[in-house]
């Protein structure tokens, strides 16, 4: 049986035992499959475990290998306007579906207000700690490590990047009886992390059980079918972004076929919807894009881990309708240029965004502050009404910034193709 059908399985029969938990009260099943959760975590703690050696080795083996500097700034230049490109257009899409559903306008009074009991003090803490939060220009500063060592040991990928290519970039100017050196214990140690993913890998339908079980069983329906409407919204939203997007994407720029692309990329959809993680799904995705893809390493292992950095389509579409529906509630309809700003705005804030479960609801506060500016209304209050159910779509929007990270490396690679093709290299 294949690895990718194991974890459909067992996603299935975890949501089936929460489903089962909740629906007929079943409070010792429910303290179990919540008391298995670490079991999940701890998954996620050993597959997370190899992201910054996998990264960090790769990306000074694909760019030393490079051998061209103006090859590196090619790929990057092409990579990041693709995944802004394709930010806005997600964004776009969340927009025109909430003002054509307007999900706002649907939601019950009664509902409305036990949202708000409900969340009311969660949603303020998130608002502090986005408050906290470093703005966009202390971000590009931040990818300049003041300490590599420090940025390694704490997991920080943008400076793990920067340092990473800009190491790889100086090692690919050396006389090749250094760098050969070098770059031949960096490969060792890449190929070591991907044995590590094959081991840590063989625990993913258990961990999967375990995380998904856990997360209806504590969450359930009532919160669901209170927000129902804008459930779906978002829903509608990420399938039509996949469906037409990456889809075109694929058959025009990568030029291969969308439907046999999404099926070898199942394994690390499902990661990434179990997990909620960019970040903890990327090593599977660097596997799958060179082993199943077969997509160039110096490609994957450069676009991949821009993308769980930098590309969050899903997220930045769910926080276009979020605000939408916020706004409907609390406001009522908002102006082109305040919706305008929420394509800017939620595109921009997307950079730099920690590929970590509920980041978004982070970003969703800066896009909330800006786009009700001047309306007196709280931004706690308005996550109060969506926090819910954010676990939930957490899991579907990152598994469409995962796809998007995978079709951004095929999209380059044929990009590179054709341009060598052009020059004779």
């Amino acid at each position: 049986m294949q690895l990718y059908t194991k974890i459909s399985i067992a996603l299935v029969a975890g949501a089936v035992a929460g489903l089962v938990a909740n629906l007929f009260d079943l409070e010792i099943l429910r303290t179990v499959l919540v008391a298995i959760e670490p079991i999940g975590n701890a998954w996620i703690r050993l597959i997370t475990m190899v992201v910054v050696p996998l990264v960090f080795a790769s990306l000074v083996v694909g760019t030393a290998s490079l051998g061209d500097i103006s090859k590196l700034g090619r790929i990057g230049g092409k990579t990041v306007l693709y995944y802004l490109g394709t930010t806005a257009i997600a964004v776009t899409i969340g927009l025109a579906l909430s003002n054509l559903i307007r999900p706002g306008s649907r939601l019950d009074p009664e509902a409305l207000e036990g949202l708000r009991s409900t969340y009311m003090a969660e949603g303020a803490s998130r608002v502090e700690l986005a408050r906290d939060a470093p703005s966009l220009v202390d971000i590009l500063l931040n990818m300049i490590p003041r300490n590599p060592i420090e940025a390694l040991a704490s997991g920080d990928m943008l400076p793990i990047i920067f340092f990473a290519i800009f190491f790889g970039a100086a090692l690919s100017a050396l006389p090749s009886e250094r760098r050969d050196h070098v770059i031949g214990f960096f490969d060792g140690v890449n190929e070591a992390a991907m044995v590590m993913i094959h081991w840590i890998m063989r625990l993913a339908p258990y961990a999967v059980f375990a995380l998904i079980g856990a997360v209806i069983a504590r969450f359930g329906l009532g919160v669901l079918q209170s927000l129902l409407v804008y459930s779906l919204v978002v829903l509608l939203g990420l399938v039509l972004h996949v469906a037409f997007t990456y889809t075109a994407a694929l058959r025009f720029l990568a030029r291969r076929g969308p439907r046999e692309f999404y099926r070898k990329i199942r394994e690390a959809q499902l990661i990434a919807f179990s997990t909620s993680s960019s970040n903890a799904t990327l090593p599977v995705s660097m596997e799958v894009a060179e082993e199943k893809l077969e997509i160039e390493k110096e490609v994957a292992s450069f676009v991949l881990p821009l993308g769980a950095t930098i590309n969050m389509d899903g997220t930045a579409l769910y926080q276009a309708v979020a605000t939408m529906f916020i706004a409907q509630v609390l406001v009522g309809d908002i102006s082109f240029t305040a919706q305008f700003g929420i394509v800017l705005t939620a595109t921009l804030a997307s950079i730099g965004a920690a590929g970590v479960p509920s980041a978004g609801i982070i970003i969703l506060v800066v896009v909330l502050e800006q786009a009700l500016a001047g309306t007196g209304v709280d931004p706690a209050a308005g996550i109060a009404l969506v926090l819910g159910v954010d676990r939930l779509l957490d899991m579907c929007r990152t598994a469409v910034n995962v796809t998007g990270d995978l079709t951004a490396a095929a999209v380059i690679e044929r990009s590179e193709y054709d341009y060598a093709l052009k020059h004779g290299s």
